[in-house]
C-alpha cells in the first residue's frame, strides 16, 4: 500500500470513554463490546489496568486469504468500540497455528511435488516452496504480518511454534495431561466409534520422522509429564508433552490457548461454531473461564462456495488492492457480518461507491448518528475528507467510452465535469482512476458486447440528441438526466428500465451502467452525441482495443 492507512491511529477528539453516545450506539462492534462489558464485570479480583486481550486466530495452511484480514478488521472495530465504552487498556494478539501437520499440498503454490514429501510434518517443518523463508508456515505467517503491517493495524503476532517450544504453553499442557481423562469425557461423545477408539488429545511429534502423529496413547504419566505411544516405524516411545515434543488437536488447542493466554475475545466463522462450546469447556477444565464468542458468517466465491486458502478460490487480499481502495475492503468487512456474502470481483465496484458515500455523509450526520456510521468504524472515529466528484463507476464507463487507458486523457474529461479537480487536489479520485483502468481492462473490457438499436431504440436515440443539443448549455447531470428520461417516456418505454439498458448495450457495450445523466456530464455533451452516432452506424463493436 502507498496511501496513509485507513487503520492508523485516529486523531479526532472524541467523547470520553462511558459518555452516553458510546452507551446508546447501537453499531454492531458496540454491542459486541457491551458483552465483554459485562464479562469483566464478573471479574472483581482483575485489576483495572490489565489489559483485556482480544484475539484472532490464522491457520496458515496456504496462503492468507481475505477472510483472515476480515478477522483482524472486524475483531479491531469490536476492540476500539469497547476502548470507547471503557478507556482500559487492550491487546490484540493474532495467534497462528502454524504447528499443524501439512493435510494436502495447496493448490495455488510452486514445486507440489517436493511439498507432497512432507505432507504430516509441522507447517514451520516445511520448506518454503517459494525460497524466501525458513519454512512454508514462516512464509505464510510473513506475508499475513507484511499486510496487517501495511494497513497499521496494532497487533502482537503469536506462533503456535514458538509458544509449544519456548515452554509459554508447558504449565497448561501439564495441566492439560493431568485432566486427560476430563478432556476425553469432552471429545469422545463428539467421534464416531472408529475415531473414538484411537483418539487422543495429545498429537506427539515424531522423534523419528518430525510428523505429527495421529495415535493412541499406549499410556498417560501426569507426574512425569509424559505420554507413551507407537512410534511411526513400530517402537514405543515415550516423550514429555512440553516443549514442543507434542501438541494438542485443534478442538482442545483451541480452549488451551484461551487459558494460557487469557483470551477475553475472540470471533471466529460459522464453520466453528457447532465446536465453540467444546472449546470453551475444555477452557473451563483448565481453570480459566472462556471468552467472549462473537460467530461471523462465511465467505462464498463466485459459485457460493465456501472461500479456501487451500484450494484458492474467492479473492485474495493482492487481488482486492489491485483494483479498490483498502478502505473499500475494511466496509465490506463491517457490512452484515452475520450474512453470508459473496466474495468476488463483481462486488468491488459498489463497495468502493458504498464507501465514498458513506464518507460523504458523514459530517452531516448528528453525532449518535455519526457512530453508526461505517465511516466511524472503519477509520476509529476519524474519516478522511478527501471524497472524489466523480464515482468509480461512472469511471470505469469512462474508461471504455474514451478507449484509453491513459490517465492524463481521462483527467481531460475529468476536469471538464469538475473544473477544480485535479490530481494534486484530488489524491482518492487520483487513485480510482488507476483502479478504473485496471478494472476496466481485466472485467468490462472482454465482457463487452456492443449491439445494434432496434427501430424504436434508433429513433429514441436520434430523439435524444435533438434533446441534448437544445439543452441550457450549462445543464448539469440531474437537468441532463431529466432529458434523458423525458425521452424514454415519450417513446413509450415500459418499463423505463428497457431504455437505459438499451442505452448501455448499444452505446457501453454492458447491460448495467450509471446514471445517464452523469455520464453524459462527464463525457462531454459532443462526445456523447459523436459516440451515439458512431453506434448507430454500428462503428463502436469494433472498437475494442482495450480488450486487448
Amino acid at each position: 500500500m502507498t496511501e496513509a492507512s485507513s487503520l492508523a491511529p485516529a486523531t479526532a477528539t472524541l467523547p470520553a470513554p462511558g459518555d452516553d453516545l458510546w452507551q446508546n450506539a447501537k453499531a454492531w462492534p458496540f454491542e459486541e463490546a457491551r458483552k465483554l462489558v459485562k464479562r469483566l464485570e464478573t471479574q472483581k479480583d482483575r485489576p483495572a489496568d490489565a489489559p483485556v486481550i482480544f484475539e484472532t486466530g490464522y491457520g496458515p495452511s496456504g496462503l492468507p486469504h481475505i477472510g483472515t484480514f476480515g478477522e483482524v478488521m472486524r475483531t479491531t472495530m469490536v476492540r476500539h468500540a469497547f476502548t470507547c465504552l471503557t478507556g482500559r487498556p487492550t491487546r490484540l494478539i493474532c495467534f497462528s497455528d502454524d504447528m499443524d501437520g501439512m493435510r494436502k499440498v495447496p493448490g495455488n503454490i510452486p514445486q507440489a511435488e517436493m511439498m507432497a514429501e512432507h505432507i504430516g510434518k509441522p507447517l514451520t517443518a516445511v520448506p518454503d516452496p517459494f525460497g524466501t523463508h525458513p519454512s512454508f508456515g514462516a512464509h505464510n505467517n510473513a506475508r499475513l504480518q507484511a499486510f496487517l503491517d501495511d494497513f497499521g493495524f496494532d497487533y502482537e503476532f503469536f506462533s503456535a511454534t514458538d509458544c509449544y517450544r519456548s515452554g509459554r504453553f508447558d504449565d497448561v499442557l501439564l495441566k492439560a495431561l493431568a485432566a486427560y481423562d476430563q478432556i476425553m469425557d469432552v471429545m469422545l461423545p463428539t467421534l464416531g466409534p472408529e475415531r473414538q477408539a484411537t483418539y487422543s488429545p495429545f498429537l506427539p511429534i515424531s522423534p523419528t520422522t518430525g510428523r505429527v502423529l495421529y495415535v493412541p496413547m499406549k499410556a498417560v504419566d501426569a507426574g512425569a509429564g509424559t505420554i507413551t505411544f507407537e512410534d511411526e516405524h513400530g517402537s514405543d516411545a515415550t516423550i514429555p508433552v512440553t516443549g514442543g515434543n507434542a501438541k494438542l488437536q485443534w478442538k482442545p488447542d483451541f480452549g488451551m490457548r484461551w487459558a494460557a493466554l487469557g483470551i477475553d475475545f475472540e470471533m471466529f466463522g460459522k464453520d466453528h461454531q457447532t465446536n465453540a462450546p467444546i472449546y470453551s469447556r475444555i477452557c473451563k477444565i483448565l481453570g480459566k473461564e472462556p471468552p467472549v464468542q462473537y460467530v461471523y458468517e462465511l465467505f462464498l466465491d463466485e459459485n457460493g462456495q465456501k472461500i479456501s486458502k487451500t484450494t484458492g478460490n474467492g479473492l485474495t487480499i493482492e487481488e482486492w488492492l489491485t483494483y479498490a481502495t483498502p478502505e473499500s475492503l475494511s466496509l465490506f468487512m463491517f457490512q452484515n457480518p452475520r450474512k453470508a456474502k459473496r466474495l468476488y470481483f463483481d462486488i468491488i465496484p459498489k463497495t468502493v461507491d458504498e464507501y465514498f458515500q458513506h464518507l460523504d455523509k458523514y459530517d452531516a450526520l448528528e453525532p449518535a448518528k455519526q457512530v453508526e456510521s461505517p465511516a466511524f468504524h472503519i477509520h476509529r472515529g476519524a474519516p478522511a475528507k478527501d471524497t472524489p466528484p466523480v464515482s468509480f463507476a461512472l469511471l470505469l464507463n469512462l474508461v471504455g467510452a474514451a478507449n484509453t487507458d491513459d490517465p492524463a486523457a481521462l483527467w481531460g474529461f475529468i476536469t471538464q465535469y469538475a473544473p477544480e479537480a485535479s490530481p494534486a487536489n484530488n489524491p482518492a479520485l487520483d487513485q480510482l482512476v488507476g483502479y478504473a483502468i485496471r478494472y476496466f481492462k481485466d472485467f468490462v473490457a472482454p465482457t463487452r458486447a456492443f449491439r445494434a438499436a432496434d427501430e424504436r431504440e434508433e429513433k429514441a436515440m436520434l430523439s435524444l440528441v435533438e434533446e441534448l443539443e437544445k439543452a441550457p448549455a450549462d445543464a448539469d447531470a440531474e437537468a441532463l438526466q431529466s432529458v434523458v428520461y423525458a425521452v424514454g417516456m415519450a417513446h413509450n418505454f415500459d418499463p423505463l428500465r428497457n431504455w437505459f439498458k438499451a442505452l448501455y448495450e448499444v452505446l457501453l457495450g454492458v447491460s448495467q451502467g450509471p446514471r445517464m445523466g452523469s455520464f453524459i456530464s462527464l463525457y462531454g455533451r459532443e462526445a456523447f452525441i459523436a459516440r451515439v452516432h458512431e453506434a448507430l452506424a454500428g462503428k463502436l463493436a469494433t472498437d475494442l482495443s482495450l480488450v486487448d
